[in-house]
């Protein structure tokens, strides 16, 4: 989103009234600079089956630091800035080789949304100017490339949220001026393919507030979509406001631009009568954050967290404080069911030139410990990650952190944050040498196995310490995409041990029963992790159909 550019002479003003980072000592994690550049900012990310991430920023941007191969180039002639560009805008990313190699849109993805369909195909949507009604594909294969449909979509997309659906396809709901939704691939084709929701023009204010909403599928099969300050409990299938949930307390908005971040807690207890679904909203800007920045006002950012269960007969919201404020945050699930806050700044919002004070230190959010607890400070990056940065967990557990560009084309001099093209992860400290002893290593079943719904399923594994009969759990993870600080389609589902049997020395066989329904897993690929005193393996990747 554009906003006011300011010129040079008055950004070096303000850095010199202002502090530049936000950094605590000490903390737990390890950082590793993995490329010094990609070529590309990492505006959007996605983790595929093949252990590959698909990662590209827009094609107006200018020139990138990547050369497309083959002489290969993008010709626009309605392009403003490069109307010839032989230069790439996304790239794969090969975790294993830590190598990566330049992939070729041909519109504008700027500010997209996506999400991965049960083959393990992404789908991606919308965009910018050209790109606003495409749909592209991206098939995971060592040699595959982008594939288009300019017009795959029956409104224009930008800033919209995608989730996938019990059924494989995926709901597209707002963007801006778009107060409404759509299903790709289409219900009918002959049939009009977008459905008013007057939510969207409930939540939209001056500042709009209310673009990429946050979306979550509840284990009812309905839709919790938060915009602004508020969410409410949708029946897409009949287009009818199931339930409105209470404003979140003091009523600051938390999406786009005064950006925060959302997660669906890990759903536990799957095989019980009524299964409980918690969302956890964190960070943002105050009111009023976004069109004070034209000023050269940057306000702190929000330093509060609001939980609450959507499946509660009276929801009520549960605040918490975080060790400081920050807006334009990524909030990564991770395998034990902790969720890292990591990324972004402690003022001003999203939007170009808007946010100031880089906030360096992760903060760990413990989900089962009590209230006022929960929250503990990591190991600081030495790279500010501003707007358009994003982070996604990886099979190994490391979190892959990168991006960051708060300007209307690549600008790396003589401004306060630089375009960012270093690619870096993040370890929390359940990877620390010191746990190898009770980390579990899984020897079966064979990775991308496929597994059906409510049924048995056996996952053996080594543990070279003493075993912990009480502390074993599995847990199966829905890798998200992500961008502008929302992982959408992130999904943990903690599945209990039914039976846990040795099967040799230090060796163990523990059985469980996978999610019931596509309601509470939508098909598709999926980590799945074994987890001993809340230390995790490396996850292996399961197909559930």
């Amino acid at each position: 989103m554009s906003s006011s550019f300011f010129l040079l002479p008055f950004l070096l003003f303000l850095y010199i009234l202002l502090p530049t980072t936000t950094e605590a000592g000490g903390g737990t994690g390890e950082w590793q600079l993995l490329q010094n550049s990609i070529g590309v900012v990492a505006m959007h990310m996605q983790l595929l089956h093949n252990d590959r991430v698909v990662i590209y920023d827009r094609t107006d941007f200018g020139l990138s630091k990547l050369n497309l191969p083959d002489g290969k180039c993008r010709h626009d002639p309605n392009e403003l800035v490069v109307k010839t560009d032989c230069t790439a805008h996304s790239v794969e990313y090969d975790v294993a080789g830590n190598t990566f190699r330049p992939l070729f849109v041909q519109t504008n993805v700027w500010c997209s949304s996506g999400s991965v369909a049960p083959d393990g195909t992404l789908v991606q949507t919308g965009g910018s100017y050209d790109g606003e009604r495409a749909a592209r594909i991206f098939k995971p294969c060592a040699t595959c490339d982008w594939e288009e449909n300019q017009f795959g979509l029956s409104a224009r997309r930008w800033y919209s949220t995608n989730q996938i659906l019990p059924d494989g396809k995926q709901i597209i709901i707002g963007g801006r001026r778009q107060f409404n939704y759509e299903f790709y691939p289409k219900n009918d084709a002959a049939a009009n393919n977008i459905y008013s929701l007057p939510f969207l023009v409930q939540t939209n204010d001056p500042a709009e507030n209310n673009l990429y909403p946050f979306v979550f599928l509840n284990v009812d099969g309905n839709l919790f979509i938060f915009a602004n300050n508020r969410a409410i409990l949708f029946d897409y299938s009949n287009g009818k406001v199931v339930r409105t949930y209470p404003t979140i307390p003091g009523g600051d908005p938390r999406n786009y631009p005064s950006t925060g971040s959302a997660v669906l807690l890990p759903l536990r207890n799957l095989q019980g009568k009524n299964i409980e679904a918690e969302v956890l909203i964190c960070g943002g800007a105050p009111k009023g954050s976004f069109e004070k920045t034209f000023k050269g006002e940057f306000i702190g950012a929000l330093n509060t967290c609001g939980r609450i269960k959507i499946t509660d007969p009276k929801p009520k919201w549960v605040m918490e404080t975080m060790p400081g404020g920050r807006v334009m945050s990524d909030m990564v699930m991770l395998p034990n069911g902790n969720v890292l806050i990591i990324n972004g700044a402690a003022a001003g919002s999203a939007g170009w030139e808007s946010g100031r004070n880089p906030v360096l230190n992760p903060f760990l959010y413990k989900t089962n410990n009590p209230v006022g607890s929960r929250f503990v400070m990591q190991k600081p990056s030495a790279i500010p990650r501003m707007y358009h940065s994003t982070a996604v967990l990886l099979r190994d557990g490391r979190v892959l952190v990168a991006g960051s560009n708060p300007h209307m084309g690549y600008n790396f001099s003589n401004v306060l944050f630089p375009t960012e093209l270093r690619l870096e992860t993040f370890s929390p400290s359940y990877l620390d040498p010191g746990s190898n002893s009770v980390r579990p290593i899984i020897s079966f079943p064979a990775s991308k196995s496929k597994v059906k719904y409510g049924k048995k399923l056996k996952v053996r594994f080594h543990v070279a310490a003493t075993l912990d009969r009480n502390a074993v759990s599995v847990t199966m993870l829905a890798p998200p995409f992500t961008t502008h600080s929302f992982s959408m389609n992130q999904r943990l589902l903690v599945l209990e041990p039914n039976v846990l049997n040795d099967v040799g020395k230090s060796s163990y066989e523990v059985e469980v029963t996978t999610p019931g329904s596509p309601i509470l897993a939508p098909p598709g690929f999926y980590l799945v992790f074994v987890v001993h005193q809340d230390i995790p393996s490396q996850g292996i990747w399961v197909q559930i159909l």
